[in-house]
């Protein structure tokens, strides 16, 4: 494979990477104006309806950060899933099994542990 070949592969890859990227932006966008319209209808926010409006929140800025800093992009889905699992125990806990919720929270301490290492040495490879 020659270099122009090659560019002209990355190119497209590129390409398809933003226009995928636009599209879960955009589906973002509309279940966010889903969940504002059924709290509109219900009357009724509860703490369901905000963590879930910070699960939005956290894959638009997983977005953003892909543009200004792709070193720093892989940490935003942990953190997706922390805030998933911490919207799963508070919404199911008090009809969860009391070592379901153990390991929930177990999960949750290994993702923040796996978080915490990738953004140091996101720093340390910064510093470099």
């Amino acid at each position: 494979m020659d270099a122009s070949e090659k560019n002209m592969a990355l190119g497209l890859f590129q390409i398809i990477e933003r226009i995928l990227l636009f599209i879960v932006v955009l589906m973002t966008l509309v279940g966010v104006v889903f969940e504002l319209r059924s709290m509109y209808v219900a009357q009724n926010i509860n703490l369901a309806d905000i963590l879930l409006m910070f699960l939005y929140l956290e894959v638009i800025g997983m977005v953003a950060v892909f543009y200004s800093d792709r070193r720093s992009a892989s940490v935003f889905p942990i953190f997706i899933a922390i805030t998933a699992l911490a919207r799963l125990i508070i919404l199911q806990g008090k009809d969860m099994a009391p070592e379901n919720i153990l390991y929930e929270a177990i999960a949750i301490l290994i993702l923040s542990i796996a978080a915490f290492i990738m953004t140091r040495l996101n720093q340390l490879r910064k510093d470099d």
